[in-house]
């Protein structure tokens, strides 16, 4: 039922929100963790600025360390330096400790509530501890084992440290791999890391390898939820939006689009640049203008494949910047095999409607540009990640309006030398 509410709350536009259920209604305390784990922290603070403040505070004191600190960071700054100053001194650092790390690492989404164990303790130690801790850690499924200087030594489940015999060493049920993220690592890495070696949770080490936090396996699909809905949205030309499509108002969609147009519009003038300046031939062939579309269409889509297809190996971890080499390679040998096909298929339909050196030109202007498009998207993400610059900016959006223009000159130039312009 609390889930339902929250997920209610949600969908509905921020001028109803209040009307539709009422805030102290959904601060009661049952509430609060439904509203933590469905609804957006934008929509969180939201919920909070309706409220008195002394009771705000007592429902980000009631957060996890985590998610408190992803909550502070969407409030506006004057707010979010007031609201820490009424938590627990306890609650207080450890939400300063994890403010303290750079924005989009994995110390900034860890939770620094962990139940580690010592490697000398037997078992039954062990499950005594567990107890004594469980309720305040983020997670007991999996259990970090360190040293006594608590530098990190590896993982033991759960099930194997209730299963063992009470006098059984946590050293000895360690499991084989220790898999681990720093402090400074990016979101996207540790997250990738519980993905790929399908984790329960991460230890998350400092400088010097002792434990400093845990990362749970829901919030490394929310930082993957995140990072695929970013690229989505960049790679269709818009800014991400940072809280649910039907709770953003309509203001709100348009000005996260309207930047993206604009930008390709001023690009999109090197397109009417190029015909002004094959107008000439344009004039003395009027047919080659039928073919246009097609041919910037078809140019445009293969670069966008092109790209796409890169940023989600990137995305993934098969591809990185050593090999751009490979990659570009790879892509212009299947951008001539593309092409070859895509002039092959239309030559005789160009040949009927148009006549054979018309066609010719064409399929060969076809050929060569869906093997260029394909060699102008390959390589750009890599270089874009290298620099800092998300890669999805420099997919579908800039490499389509790129492949537009030099695209027409590819066609007008090869149209010149087949019909002798």
């Amino acid at each position: 039922m609390q889930h339902t509410r929250a997920a209610a709350v949600r969908d509905v536009a921020r001028h109803d929100r209040a009307v539709t259920v009422p805030l102290a209604d959904l601060a009661r305390d049952a509430d609060v963790r439904a509203l933590r784990e469905v609804l957006d922290p934008a929509i969180q603070q939201e919920l909070l600025d309706g409220l008195r403040e002394g009771r705000a505070r007592e429902l980000v004191e009631a957060l996890d360390p985590d998610d408190r600190a992803r909550l502070l960071d969407e409030m506006p700054a004057m707010v979010a330096q007031r609201l820490p100053a009424g938590l627990s001194p306890a609650e207080r650092a450890a939400t300063a400790a994890l403010l303290g790390y750079p924005e989009g690492s994995g110390g900034r989404m860890m939770s620094p509530e962990v139940a580690h164990l010592r490697a000398s303790l037997a078992a039954a130690e062990a499950l005594e501890r567990v107890r004594a801790l469980g309720r305040q850690a983020e997670t007991v499924y999996a259990l970090p084992v360190t040293d006594d200087e608590r530098r990190l030594l590896g993982v033991v489940e759960l099930r194997d440290l209730v299963l063992a015999e009470p006098d059984a060493r946590i050293v000895d049920l360690m499991g084989p791999e220790v898999h681990r993220a720093a402090a400074a690592d990016d979101q996207e890495y540790a997250a990738r890391l519980i993905q790929e070696a399908d984790l329960v949770a991460l230890p998350v080490i400092d400088g010097e390898e002792r434990l400093v936090g845990i990362i749970t396996v829901d919030d490394a699909m929310a930082v993957l939820e995140r990072e695929a809905s970013e690229d989505i949205a960049r790679g269709a030309g818009t800014e991400p939006l940072d809280r649910p499509y039907l709770s953003s108002s309509i203001l709100f969609l348009a000005r996260s689009r309207a930047i993206w147009l604009l930008a390709l519009i001023l690009a999109a003038t090197l397109t009417v640049n190029v015909l002004d300046a094959f107008e000439g031939t344009l004039a003395e062939v009027v047919t080659l203008a039928l073919f246009i579309p097609l041919l910037i269409g078809t140019g445009g889509n293969a670069g966008a494949q092109s790209a796409t297809t890169v940023v989600r190996a990137m995305a993934v971890g098969e591809v990185r910047f050593s090999d751009l080499g490979r990659v570009v390679l790879r892509e212009v040998r299947v951008g001539m095999m593309l092409g070859a096909i895509i002039a092959a298929v239309g030559f005789g339909s160009a040949a009927l409607f148009a006549g054979t050196d018309i066609a010719t030109a064409l399929c060969l202007s076809l050929f060569l540009v869906v093997t260029w498009a394909t060699l102008a998207g390959s390589p750009l993400p890599l270089p874009a990640r290298r620099a800092g610059l998300d890669p999805a900016v420099v997919s579908a959006p800039l490499i389509t309006t790129l492949v537009d223009a030099t695209g027409l000159v590819i066609y007008f130039l090869v149209a010149r030398a087949v019909l002798g312009i």
